[in-house]
């Protein structure tokens, strides 16, 4: 018996591959098929099944690509509704990998089609659940991200109660916990960063199993739930009703430009240009109107987040080498209209004397100085994080909801930005310069930076507006 995760940090995502006497199965696939396939092909195992738990609303699955290039089943607990080929289980209905057994369990309350899957060893004996989004390690998914339900999130809070009371916790302590999320999703409210647990270990410490009433439970898992990004619905739909083709969405993105073919399609097509370097890289010198949002962080939910519509066309300015994974990973959440990358980089648009522009950049010592007489901070953490502790007059602007605010400030002022180490600050930056701000000054090293210097900061919710 072989249980896999196949785990993706940017997304904080876990897949599962499950394979016994050449057969396997998967659950939740990422957008892109190749490495299941070579999983397969390694393993010399026939794929039977696609297991998805649920619409997933934070990326992606592959599952529609995935069936079509294997021929497997694509599988679904009840009260789902697909566009494409699937088949759709009923509660407690057992399905066959080799000599396993994998026991549908239908857990509504993240959303009403939300299934836990059980998996029983060649004895029958529960060895491990993947709960999707129903049970996290150290939490439980968010109740507000059904598909078109006519039910409040109270209901599906309390659905979910029931379920984890009913289904999950008879199961024994031993049995393995697998959830399709980690710390940083945004799909639950405080994620623990380990990625499986004992289910009797959860008992101990997960707030959401212990000896609590529902309506206590209900109000602990609605409360400070922040608003979800505005990609997740899109996200949802396109899990629900299917997606392009992986792969012509990669052939069309990997077409390599020059830089003047790359500024004719700027002039003539008015796509969004996307350069995805290091912050440091972009504010020192980047191609005029572009938005930064860089690879080495939590590119996908940032993409996701500040980038209002899946259709956008989209030219990349990437690192050489990281074309390819730039494409791969806007894809994973919904983005499929990349129509090329700038070949050579930034640097053939510089040496070909291509206009450019910067965003000042301070460290944290000489930001300090200038705070002291009276300059205008954004502060674009997290409302928690900027509680937790900032600087007293820095105003909380979460980049989360960067087009509810971006509009209330002047375009006169001078602003300085800071997050916690100088990557949301620049993406922050960018969007505010790409729609007309142009004094704009990024903090290198952010809050943690700003911190080290000894300045007075502010533990409370003086500040913030």
């Amino acid at each position: 018996m072989k249980v896999k995760q196949l785990y993706t940090n940017c997304l904080a995502q876990g897949a599962y591959y499950i394979s016994h006497n050449g057969e396997a199965a998967i659950i939740d696939p990422l957008r892109e098929t190749k490495p299941y396939l070579d999983l397969l092909k390694q393993n010399n195992d026939t794929l039977k099944y696609i297991f998805e738990t649920h619409f997933h609303a934070d990326f992606v699955s592959g599952h529609v690509d995935l069936a079509n290039a294997t021929g497997a089943t694509i599988v679904f607990g009840p009260n789902a509704e697909t566009s494409y080929k699937s088949y759709i289980a009923k509660d407690n209905e057992e399905f066959k990998i080799g000599g396993l057994t994998l026991k549908v369990l239908h857990t509504p309350g993240h959303t009403l089609e939300s299934t836990t899957f059980l998996l029983l060893d060649a004895d029958k004996k529960p060895h491990c659940i993947f709960t999707g989004d129903t049970l996290f390690i150290g939490d439980v998914g968010r109740p507000d991200l059904a598909i078109k339900s006519n039910l409040t999130q109270n209901d599906l809070a309390g659905m979910l109660y029931d379920s984890l009371r009913n289904k999950i916790m008879t199961l024994p302590d031993e049995v393995i916990v697998y959830p399709a999320h980690g710390a940083g999703s945004a799909c639950g409210k405080n994620m623990s960063k380990e990625t499986f647990d004992t289910l009797g270990n959860q008992k101990k410490t997960n707030y959401a199993l212990q000896n609590i009433s529902k309506e206590a439970f209900i109000t602990e898992l609605t409360t400070g739930i922040a608003p979800a990004p505005q990609y997740f619905s899109k996200n949802a739909l396109l899990n629900k009703s299917g997606y392009k083709n992986f792969e012509e969405v990669f052939k069309s993105g990997s077409t390599a430009l020059d830089a003047e073919a790359f500024e004719e399609i700027m002039q003539n097509q008015k796509p969004l240009v996307l350069d995805v370097r290091k912050p440091e890289e972009f504010g020192a010198g980047h191609i005029p109107g572009s938005l930064f949002i860089g690879l080495d962080g939590q590119f996908a939910p940032w993409v996701g987040t500040v980038i209002e519509h899946l259709n956008t066309p989209i030219l990349l300015v990437a690192p050489e080498g990281r074309e390819e994974e730039t494409i791969t990973r806007l894809s994973r959440v919904g983005y499929d209209n990349c129509i090329g990358y700038l070949n050579g980089g930034f640097e053939e648009w510089r040496a070909a004397g291509k206009a450019t522009a910067s965003i000042e950049t301070v460290d944290a010592d000489k930001y300090v100085d200038l705070y002291k007489t009276g300059i205008e901070t954004l502060d674009v953490r997290k409302p928690g994080e900027y509680d937790a502790d900032h600087l007293e007059k820095a105003v909380n602007k979460p980049l989360d909801f960067i087009y509810d605010w971006a509009g209330g400030l002047n375009k006169e002022n001078k602003y300085y930005i800071n997050c916690a180490g100088g990557y949301r600050s620049m993406i922050a930056a960018s969007v505010l310069k790409a729609n007309g701000y142009k004094r704009l000054v990024n903090i290198a090293g952010g809050f943690s930076a700003i911190a080290k210097t000894g300045v007075a900061t502010c533990k409370t919710s003086c500040g913030k507006s």
